[in-house]
């Protein structure tokens, strides 16, 4: 009855301070442990998706090919207001060529999309008057790295007209491999799988690739631009404004526009050039001209929205590598093979 009583007298027992501080130590231990191993479950899980999105991008390119014996190219339309070509939108300039990923689209299940595009008008946002908004506003997931940033910003803002200013740029990660050039138009004769087509046209088969379809790039991961032209960032392009670095990017000849028959020297000028140009690239009213930084801002374009026949240059980091192959291009992050 004495040690009962003795034991009811102490009140109710429990937890002590320093106990409960013990346990809750363990517990932020255990979660800070935890938070990596789930983090990078995440980003193998990403990194699988981005993987798988490139392989559909080059399983449809090889179905395309099956379909219609070439592969696809940047072919060019004109304005909707231009349908007979008097003002030449219709030119060489690849604005408003319709992208390798809008023709492939009915080959990896994307036939609504495709079914909803008009290839006889311009792929450019601002010569179609919106006639296409629905079907070019869509975020095609194929098209976007799951790790990548999503684009800022909306298309039609030239129009000034609602709901088609407010239709946000859909993005995409995955770019189409012209090769080791700066002139991606077939005139110049691009060394890559792909090339931007004039209004003479072109077509490129199985018996061009001299490497064999294994041993050639078709698409590779690009990431996603800033959004901010006054701000300088690793994924900008920068446009030096000039049509030629010396003899480097000369318009239609291959042998002066693509590595390796340009060489080195000519190369590692223009580079420089670039680098000595990229700080001034933020300056001033018009840096939207000379820093590049909607990079991946649409999937329908067949250009790089870099500028019209001036030279553009992508910043390289100075650890960057590249292998000067063939009918290939070494790609920042991960390849696909068709």
């Amino acid at each position: 009855m004495k040690r009962q009583r003795r034991l009811s007298e102490r009140g109710p027992t429990g937890f002590t301070l320093i106990e409960l501080l013990v346990v809750i130590a363990i517990i932020a231990v255990l979660i800070s442990l935890l938070l990596p191993a789930v983090q990078s479950a995440r980003e193998a899980a990403r990194r699988a998706q981005c993987i798988n999105n490139l392989k559909q991008l080059g399983l449809a390119v090889a179905n395309y090919e099956s379909a219609t014996s070439a592969y696809p190219q940047c072919y060019p339309q004109r304005a909707i207001w231009d349908i007979p070509n008097a003002c030449g939108t219709a030119g060489n300039s690849g604005w408003g060529n319709w992208s390798v990923q809008a023709l492939i689209l009915p080959y990896f299940e994307q036939a609504p999309i495709y079914n909803n595009l008009n290839f006889m008008i311009s792929a450019s946002d601002n010569c179609d008057n919106a006639t296409q908004a629905t079907a070019i506003g869509t975020r095609v997931a194929s098209f976007l790295c799951p790790s990548s940033t999503l684009p800022t910003g909306t298309m039609y803002g030239c129009l000034n007209v609602q709901p088609f200013s407010s239709i946000r740029f859909p993005g995409n990660n995955y770019f189409a491999s012209v090769g080791a050039t700066v002139c991606p138009w077939n005139d110049a004769k691009p060394p890559g799988l792909f090339s931007i087509m004039g209004l003479t046209g072109g077509s490129i088969g199985v018996q061009d690739i001299t490497d064999g379809t294994s041993n050639t790039i078709a698409f590779g991961e690009w990431k996603m631009g800033d959004f901010d032209s006054s701000k300088l960032s690793i994924q900008d392009a920068i446009d030096i404004l000039q049509n030629t670095v010396g003899t480097f990017g000369t318009w239609g000849s291959s042998q002066q526009s693509s590595m390796p028959s340009a060489g080195m020297p000519a190369f590692t000028t223009f580079l420089q050039t670039c680098q000595g140009a990229a700080p001034a690239s933020t300056v001033g009213d018009s840096n939207w001209k000379t820093n590049k930084s909607l990079m991946g801002r649409d999937w329908q374009h067949g250009m790089f929205h870099t500028a019209w026949a001036t030279l553009c240059c992508r910043r390289i980091r100075a650890t960057t590598t590249a292998t000067w192959n063939p009918r290939a291009v070494t790609s920042m992050h991960r390849v696909c093979t068709a």
